[in-house]
């Protein structure tokens, strides 16, 4: 029987060409402004990638911080809150708070976060069952990444190849795994280890590419995986495979690699008797008490 997440997380690309063709382009953050992206967990790593891409798209300042720690005194034309339940304790708080003009992009259209952002994106073709956020996450990703003039046609006929391509055992297998990013995709390789210990309690470590060999790449050796989002600096897979470990790199795009490393946690969780679903001491939404 097929799990909710597995299901979701084959849905990935029609999901991202739906996104692509509906651009609520008056609701987020227009050039010039100064934003502040922020989110919890998954959605704060979502919120780096964006950050990153929009500054590098020369669109103007653009800060992605954890809902917790945003600094409120400093000056922001737009606050863009992520949430996919629309109830996160943190950002409801956020934008309770905020004197600049604030986005939501959620998942439910019946939640608090409707009333307290002044625009809202509601992206409830891509809402989820599972505890675990796969879709919503990238599905956003790719509305903004495409509200940026990026065509996305690639990424997305490289997420129909990493639903269906097999899984290598080794990954499956693997005793640890340090995922690794560059600009945008250090933010997705946060996600991916993430997902990995949502999903499958794996041991897992992420950082930026030019960073891994700046200590992190101690842990590297046999039986452990080092795992590129994009494309690797010159000569770190020479240095990862003389200790004795896996260095994985494909020419996807990172987003869409992002999906292979979701179906990886769901690979482990099941070789491991867990539930992908129902990760351990999870819920959906963290919303805590007054």
């Amino acid at each position: 029987m097929t799990t909710h997440t597995e299901a979701e997380i084959a849905s990935q690309p029609s999901c991202w060409q739906r996104a692509v063709e509906n651009i609520p382009a008056d609701a987020l953050p227009q050039p010039g402004e100064r934003v502040a992206v922020v989110g919890c967990g998954t959605s704060w790593f979502i919120a780096m990638a964006y950050a990153t891409l929009r500054e590098q798209a020369g669109l103007g300042e653009t800060d992605a911080f954890a809902a917790s720690e945003a600094p409120l005194g400093r000056s922001y034309d737009r606050v863009l809150a992520l949430t996919r339940s629309g109830t996160t304790t943190e950002v409801l708080d956020l934008l309770g708070r905020v004197d600049a003009k604030t986005t939501a992009i959620t998942a439910d259209p019946n939640t608090p976060v409707m009333t307290l952002a002044d625009q809202v994106i509601v992206l409830d073709y891509a809402d989820e069952r599972s505890v675990v956020q796969t879709r919503f996450a990238t599905t956003q990703l790719a509305l903004l990444r495409a509200s940026l003039g990026e065509d996305l046609t690639k990424a997305i006929a490289d997420a129909s190849e990493a639903v269906a391509s097999p899984l290598a055992a080794e990954l499956v297998e693997a005793e640890q795994f340090s995922f690794l990013g560059a600009g945008w995709s250090v933010g997705l390789a946060q996600e991916a280890a993430l997902k990995m210990r949502e999903a499958s309690r794996s041991w897992t470590e992420a950082y930026p590419a030019m960073e891994y060999r700046h200590g992190p790449i101690s842990i590297a050796g046999p039986g452990r995986v080092t795992w590129m989002l994009g494309t690797a600096p010159e000569g770190l897979r020479q240095q990862v495979e003389a200790t004795g470990g896996t260095f994985f790199e494909t020419s996807l795009d990172p987003m869409a690699e992002l999906i292979r490393a979701q179906r990886v946690a769901v690979a482990r969780a099941f070789a491991r008797g867990l539930d992908p679903d129902e990760p351990m001491h999870l819920t959906r939404s963290v919303i805590l008490s007054s």
